[in-house]
């Protein structure tokens, strides 16, 4: 079993979502990196729960940095993040701790600990463990604004609610939109964010929960930066984002919509751009043969509705195998949408910085 991600910049999970504390590790970022609290606290803060269409367990996220920083500086060493857990309510799942939730991870978790595992609010495999990874992606994400790189991503899809879709062609208006995103708590480009709030209420007093598709976008990315067949940007991005546990799906570009059009109609044709190499159409999402090609790249991932809702539903008794039905108490989001975007855009930051420091080593992330 392992809890690592990376290959030239790694990292490594740990905690349970009631134990005393969450943490990771990243290993590989170079020296001189600039480290900043507030820009640390101010991602935590976009991942953290707010309003009545969200759950109420509402944790300060206070973080230490154990290793790695010094005088706001990285060293060169690994980078180790605590966060403390203390709005913790074990109780809520004590009763039912032996019987399946649906669409959880409780009955392989059992499996695979047989009996072992810590099953408070989800133990290893909860939500909560996204907080680290959060930290850690503003570090990198900082490191690649530094160098005129850009991550940004939108809820694109919401209960029949579409948001306007990113420029995947043009660099600059693509910024322009990633900006605006920066400055809002509920991430659309478009006036629809009372509309979407709507449809996630309506299924939250239906006692029910709802998902979505969200877009990502990476603007300024060199072209060359990946692998071809298993270490393919592609493939790099998609192990990362398969394993935050509310995504179920993603793809690249035009992705399934590749299934309704010809070569003639689809194909991203070059054109030479003051001696700059560029192309139509972003129909690939900026990605080539496994490297990306220097448009930018851009990806749709399938958010889950939250399995936890307040219906009864119908499982199996761990302790016993016999069939009974559940009801799922504790505080839960009818919809993780809006929180799972902060998740994304620091999964997408540390597997970039890493595909970076392969492609160029750490040469790449002095300033421009």
């Amino acid at each position: 079993m392992s809890n690592i991600l990376g290959k030239n910049i790694t990292l490594t999970l740990f905690g349970e979502s009631h134990g005393e504390a969450i943490g990771a590790v990243l290993d590989g970022m170079p020296c001189g990196i600039a480290v900043s609290d507030d820009i640390i606290a101010a991602a935590l803060a976009k991942r953290r729960p707010s309003g009545a269409t969200e759950t109420a367990r509402v944790e300060p996220d206070n973080f230490r940095i154990l290793s790695g920083v010094f005088n706001g500086f990285t060293t060169g060493e690994p980078i180790c993040i605590t966060i403390e857990n203390t709005n913790t309510r074990s109780g809520d799942y004590e009763a039912n701790h032996t019987l399946a939730r649906p669409s959880h991870a409780d009955y392989v978790s059992h499996i695979v600990h047989q009996g072992f595992e810590d099953w408070r609010g989800g133990g290893h495999f909860s939500g909560r463990l996204t907080a680290p990874i959060v930290a850690l992606g503003a570090i990198c994400r900082k490191a690649l604004e530094d160098i005129g790189i850009k991550i940004g991503t939108h809820i694109s899809y919401c209960g029949g609610i579409k948001d306007d879709p990113f420029d995947s062609v043009n660099a600059d208006k693509l910024d322009v939109q990633i900006a605006a995103l920066a400055g809002k708590d509920f991430p659309v480009l478009a006036d629809i964010e009372g509309k979407m709030l709507a449809a996630i209420e309506n299924k939250r007093l239906d006692l029910d929960s709802i998902g979505g598709t969200i877009q990502t976008a990476i603007t300024h990315l060199p072209a060359g930066v990946g692998e071809p067949w298993f270490g393919s940007l592609e493939g790099t991005l998609a192990n990362a984002m398969l394993s935050i546990g509310g995504i179920k799906g993603i793809e690249f570009g035009l992705g399934f919509g590749f299934k309704d059009v010809s070569g003639a109609t689809c194909n991203d044709q070059f054109y030479s751009d003051g001696g700059t190499v560029r192309t139509y159409t972003n129909n690939n999402g900026g990605i080539n043969g496994g490297y990306s090609n220097g448009m930018p790249v851009v990806f749709s991932c399938a958010v889950k509705p939250t399995p936890s809702i307040a219906r009864e539903q119908k499982t199996v008794d761990m302790a016993t195998g016999g069939n009974t039905t559940i009801n799922i108490n504790g505080r839960h989001d009818p919809a993780i949408i809006r929180r799972i975007c902060p998740v994304v855009d620091a999964m997408t930051a540390i597997v970039i910085c890493d595909a970076l420091k392969g492609a160029f080593s750490n040469s790449i992330f002095k300033k421009k």
